[in-house]
């Protein structure tokens, strides 16, 4: 089959509405009249969305606070704890930039000898950070990639995603959030081009359905942040689509940064171990265990897991499921359509439900997949396609 909208495809005699309205939206090129490249949308992909083709569904819950990520410094009898935590959806998003800071915290007592609590997202780069200070780490963890929280992530580069509530924002924060957002994505320039692409760069494409949708609203009040970073990163084009035998009138396309999870997780645990970093696996039930512990100062990156460890109940879980296709190479991008989100990843298609307003799953603490809502996403995705034209 035809993954692609090709110019050859939509030439032919038989050329179909999907390949002519692509041809449609970008125009000719002649002198003086340049095409937008980035408006030019006639490489779509093609997902085989079909309920057969889910290898698996998981379910992860975000640890959203209010008042945005905690990081601060309490002590544990004779022990220091830099916090690090509260991160909602924007674990790997900020990853980088919130190991920095809490590292800067740690090594206010100690620049030899650092543990840290978690071995997911958070815990991984900031243990790599505290190397790179100079010190000597040891990872407590009850699991390791990819049996963590974080490794059920969608992938994408959304540092502002469920990160803080509005009414709880303070000006200090929007600087502090931007000063991690920056830095972290200046961390992920660098590790482009690796074996395994675990960062890399694919397109979105954001489709305006032609069925009128319900408002998206947030209830909540989910904290808007990214325009303070727009000159990081391409903003790319809303382009029009006049043919209305499709089932989109718009498309936003723009390049959207991506992590490959599966590959990523493996090549920070190796950059950790190679660097001589220790993983011991233990459950810490309450904080006083630290004290039994050899280092004289721990970085607690337990994200949702604070809750029950620390007692804090301003973390409250956003639960988010995601249904995954089996992969496909060919098909690499990103994509919304009647509020289902997806990332088609070397490692796996996610695809996510993203439910009939901005409270979708806040609060809930259910881990139990549901299939009828894994069902519900596809169909969804495969509905474009079939009114597309395509058999996916």
């Amino acid at each position: 089959m035809t993954h692609s909208f090709s110019r050859r495809r939509a030439l032919a005699g038989g050329a179909s509405v999907a390949g002519l309205s692509m041809l449609s939206a970008c125009g000719t090129t002649t002198p003086g009249n340049l095409r937008d490249l980035d408006a030019d949308i006639r490489n779509l992909p093609i997902i085989r969305a079909r309920t057969d083709r889910i290898d698996r569904i998981t379910v992860c819950l975000r640890p959203f606070r209010a008042v945005g990520p905690r990081l601060e410094v309490e002590q544990v009898g004779h022990k220091a704890v830099v916090h690090n935590y509260g991160h909602g959806g924007s674990g790997w998003s900020l990853s980088w930039g919130a190991g920095q800071m809490a590292v800067e915290r740690a090594v206010t007592f100690s620049k030899q000898h650092i543990g840290v609590i978690g071995c997911g997202a958070i815990g991984l780069t900031t243990a790599i950070l505290a190397q790179q200070a100079g010190a000597q780490v040891t990872i407590y963890a009850e699991s390791l990639p990819p049996f963590v929280r974080s490794a059920r992530a969608s992938g994408s580069w959304t540092p502002s995603s469920r990160i803080a509530q509005t009414s709880a924002m303070t000006p200090e924060f929007e600087a502090r959030w931007e000063k991690m957002a920056r830095f972290t994505f200046s961390c992920y320039q660098n590790l482009q081009g690796l074996p395994g692409n675990p960062i890399e760069w694919d397109n979105f494409y954001g489709l305006t359905s032609r069925t009128p949708q319900p408002e998206h609203k947030d209830p909540i009040g989910f904290a808007k942040l990214d325009n303070r970073i727009q000159d990081i990163e391409p903003q790319g084009n809303r382009i029009a689509i006049d043919d209305p035998r499709l089932p989109y009138s718009s498309v936003h396309k723009k390049p959207n940064l991506i992590f490959n999870v599966a590959s990523y997780s493996d090549y920070l645990l190796k950059q950790f171990l190679e660097r001589g970093g220790r993983i011991k696996i233990m459950t810490l039930r309450h904080p006083s265990e630290l004290t039994a512990l050899p280092e004289p100062v721990f970085i607690n990156c337990t994200g949702y897991g604070a809750r029950a460890l620390w007692q804090d109940e301003s973390v409250i879980p956003v639960r988010g499921q995601i249904a995954w296709l089996i992969p496909q190479p060919e098909a690499l991008c990103s994509l919304s359509y009647e509020n289902v989100y997806v990332v088609s990843r070397r490692d796996g298609i996610v695809v996510q439900w993203m439910g009939d307003d901005m409270s979708f799953g806040f609060g809930s603490t259910n881990e139990t997949p549901d299939i009828a809502e894994a069902h519900r996403g596809v169909s969804i995705l495969n509905s474009l396609y079939t009114k597309m034209g395509y058999n996916v």
